[in-house]
C-alpha cells in the first residue's frame, strides 16, 4: 500500500516555518531553472533552508538553490522558493507539490509559478517570457495526478474543475505590464513531462499537434494542487531553448541556465508589475 503526504505532516512543516517569519504570507512564488536570482528582490529577507524544514524534499539540480526566502516582495508579504523539486528525482507526486500544501496551510492567496521551458511553438525563442493560458498533464493522464490517493478536504473536494486553473484576471494584470513596459509576452499552453530526458524531435512534433507552445518537467503538478486548494495561480515560463523539431541541435542543462540570464530581468518587471497592481485582489 502507497504511503500518502498526512494533515500532520504539512501542519509539522507549516507551524515551523511560521515560527520562523515575521510576515503573513499572501503570495508564494516558485523560482525554475536558473532564475533564483528572482529572490533578490525581497526586502528584508529571513531565509530558511529546505533541508531544515520538516519533511520538507530536498532538490539536487544545479540551478535549485534549495532555500525559503521570506519577506516583502514589492510590497507584498511573500514565500519564495529557491528552487523546486522534480518527479524524475525520485520524489512522489504528493511530496513535488508538498511545499504547495505548507504554502496554502500558511495563508497564500496567489502562487506565481515560473519555470525555464523548451520552446515548441516554432515562434518563439530563447530569452522570450510566455504567459501560461493553459496545461497538458500527461504525467497526471498517465496515471501519476498529484491529487492521487486521500483527499485532503482541508484543501479542496475530491473531483476538482480544472477549467481555469490559471486566474483569468491575473492574466490580463500581466498582459497590461508587459504592454506598458514593452515586452513581447508570448502566451500559450505548458505541457509537463516527467523528465530528466529532453525530449526528441518526434516527441516534439507529437506535442505541438495536440496543441502545446512549451514544454517541461515541472509546474503542472503544483498548479493543480493550488487550484484544489483554491488558491489563485499565475504561470510563466522562461523559454531558454528552441525548438528542435528536426534534430538539428542538442538542448543542455547548460543552455537552459544561461538563458536565465536573459529571462530574470523581463520577470521580474511583470511580477513586480502585478504586484503593484491596484487591481490585484488577494
Amino acid at each position: 500500500m502507497d504511503s500518502f503526504v498526512t494533515m500532520n505532516m504539512i501542519d509539522e512543516a507549516a507551524n515551523f516555518v511560521r515560527e520562523k517569519i515575521e510576515i503573513t504570507p499572501q503570495v508564494g512564488l516558485i523560482l525554475g531553472s536558473g532564475l533564483g536570482g528572482l529572490a533578490d528582490a525581497v526586502f528584508n529577507p529571513k531565509v530558511i533552508e529546505y533541508r531544515s524544514i520538516p519533511h520538507w524534499p530536498m532538490p539536487t539540480i544545479e540551478g535549485h538553490a534549495g532555500r525559503l526566502v521570506t519577506g516583502h516582495l514589492f510590497g507584498v508579504p511573500t514565500l519564495v522558493m529557491q528552487g523546486r523539486v522534480h518527479f524524475y528525482e525520485g520524489y512522489s507526486m504528493d511530496l513535488v507539490t508538498f511545499p504547495i500544501r505548507v504554502m496554502q496551510r500558511l495563508g497564500i492567496k496567489l502562487l506565481i509559478l515560473t519555470n525555464a521551458a523548451g520552446a515548441i511553438h516554432p515562434d518563439y525563442v530563447p530569452g522570450d517570457v510566455m504567459l501560461i493560458t493553459d496545461h497538458i498533464s500527461l504525467i497526471g493522464m498517465a496515471g501519476m495526478n498529484p491529487l492521487r490517493g486521500p483527499n485532503l478536504p482541508e484543501f479542496g473536494e475530491r473531483f476538482p474543475d480544472m477549467s481555469q486553473v490559471y486566474t483569468r484576471s491575473i492574466q490580463s494584470i500581466a498582459r497590461k505590464v508587459a504592454q506598458e513596459k514593452g515586452y513581447n509576452l508570448r502566451e500559450g499552453v505548458y505541457v509537463c513531462l516527467s523528465g530528466p530526458s529532453f525530449e526528441s524531435p518526434a516527441d516534439l512534433r507529437f506535442l505541438r499537434t495536440i496543441g502545446a507552445d512549451a514544454v517541461g518537467m515541472s509546474t503542472v503538478p503544483e498548479a493543480i494542487v493550488a487550484r484544489h486548494g483554491r488558491t489563485s495561480v499565475l504561470g510563466l515560463s522562461g523559454i531558454s531553448n528552441k525548438a528542435n523539431l528536426d534534430g538539428s541541435t542538442e538542448t543542455t542543462h547548460e543552455e537552459v541556465l544561461m538563458a536565465g540570464k536573459l529571462i530574470v530581468p523581463k520577470l521580474t518587471g511583470i511580477i513586480q508589475g502585478v504586484l503593484e497592481s491596484p487591481g490585484l485582489s488577494l
